[in-house]
């Protein structure tokens, strides 16, 4: 999947990742997307229920190696 910017995580525990997620999503436009890299296993349940919240569009998980990369489009 294809990502408008990209946030480093790595290594990160909870809640730094959605935190760090939170922000960084006002930094981008309305529209685009933003790769998240994080290997703190929480952040898949996480992520989702915070798209849910922020009215932002949860695109896709996907696992490589340990890491986990989610793309997150900004809709507000």
């Amino acid at each position: 999947m294809k990502a408008d910017e990209t946030l480093d995580c790595y290594g990160l525990m909870c809640p730094m990742p959605i935190f760090k997620t939170s922000g960084k999503i006002r930094d981008i436009e309305v529209g685009k997307v933003l790769e998240v890299i994080a290997t703190d296993e929480g952040i898949k349940k996480d992520i989702a229920s915070w798209c849910g919240t922020t009215g932002n569009e949860l695109l896709g998980i996907q696992e490589d190696g340990g890491e986990i990369h989610v793309f997150i489009r900004r809709l507000k």
